[in-house]
């Protein structure tokens, strides 16, 4: 999905920003050294302060659902040497602090076992708080397609938000935001191979094209196990409907059991984390196929390696 342009998600987030006031009831306090590198934040600035990272607690409205191990390794690897760039922001929660946006950063320390973080208290409500993270992550390019598309749901569901309202406060246009919820009208197979980057947001549009949940899976399987293109996708949909008369293959298809199917997630559970790297294991009883992501030669190599295979 193309991301909106910085200057209308930078309004989006500017104006919850300034509705999201610092507490001016917490003391300015100057953030502490991490070792080895500094933390970039500005000392005795209004609503910064340190904040012991156990005091800290998830966001409920939080739209990522998985953060890669991967990925969190390598920013607890870069947060190591290059020192935090830009605090977390946290509003008060009881005796806690509820984040709003910054939880890579602050499982980050969690991992670098890093007492304290730097931090940005601001007073916001609830909704707020949840479009604030929202254009964080989605400025931050760190959300895949469906947990876009489930945050722009949350919003709407949770705060009573029309599509319209909803994209006003994430800088974005209403078509952006109905064309990422209707990625949530595809089965949980299809959206988990969105997720995974296993199909793209364009595949998924052409198979929103294809009405019999069935057939659509079948499809999408084709399109992972063939590396098959866009356009290409366009005209087996086209040939479907075409046939639409026929009895389709995917009739035969079924989902499998639950208890098959809770196998199967563990097993691409244990793969990731052991190859540290995205693993879809693409199943059914007669055949199957395990797909892993990487990124660039590097990436590649190291798969290489742990898998024993010589180059």
């Amino acid at each position: 999905m193309a991301a909106a342009p910085k200057s209308r998600l930078g309004r989006g987030l500017g104006g919850l920003i300034a509705a999201a006031k610092p507490a001016a009831s917490i003391p300015a306090a100057a953030p502490a050294a991490l070792t080895p590198a500094s933390v970039a934040a500005p000392t005795g600035a209004p609503g910064y302060l340190e904040i012991a990272v156990h005091l800290i607690v998830p966001s409920p409205y939080q739209a990522r659902r998985e953060i890669p191990a991967e990925q969190l390794s390598e920013l607890a690897e870069s947060i190591r040497a290059e020192g935090l760039l830009q605090p977390i922001v946290v509003r008060k929660h009881g005796d806690k602090y509820e984040l709003i946006a910054g939880e890579r950063r602050w499982r980050a320390f969690q991992q670098l076992k890093i007492k304290t973080i730097p931090a940005r208290l601001v007073e916001a409500s609830n909704a707020s708080a949840a479009a604030l993270g929202l254009i964080e992550n989605l400025q931050r390019e760190g959300l895949n397609a469906i947990e876009e598309a489930h945050g722009y749901a949350s919003l709407i569901r949770d705060f009573d938000l029309t599509q319209e309202t909803a994209a006003e406060r994430v800088g974005k246009g209403r078509a952006s935001v109905a064309n990422s919820l209707r990625l949530l009208s595809l089965d949980a197979d299809i959206q988990g191979y969105i997720a995974k980057n296993l199909l793209t947001v364009g595949h998924a549009k052409v198979l929103l094209g294809v009405e019999d949940p069935a057939q659509r899976t079948v499809l999408a399987r084709r399109v992972i196990e063939e590396g098959l293109s866009v356009r290409t996708t366009e005209k087996l949909v086209q040939a479907a409907k075409t046939n639409a008369g026929t009895k389709p293959a995917s009739a035969k298809v079924r989902k499998l059991p639950a208890q098959d199917a809770a196998a199967v997630a563990g097993i691409e559970k244990k793969l990731t984390s052991h190859l540290g790297a995205r693993v879809a294991v693409l199943h059914t009883p007669k055949k199957g196929r395990i797909v892993i992501e990487y990124r660039g030669n590097d990436d590649l190599q190291r798969l290489l390696e742990k898998l024993g295979v010589e180059t």
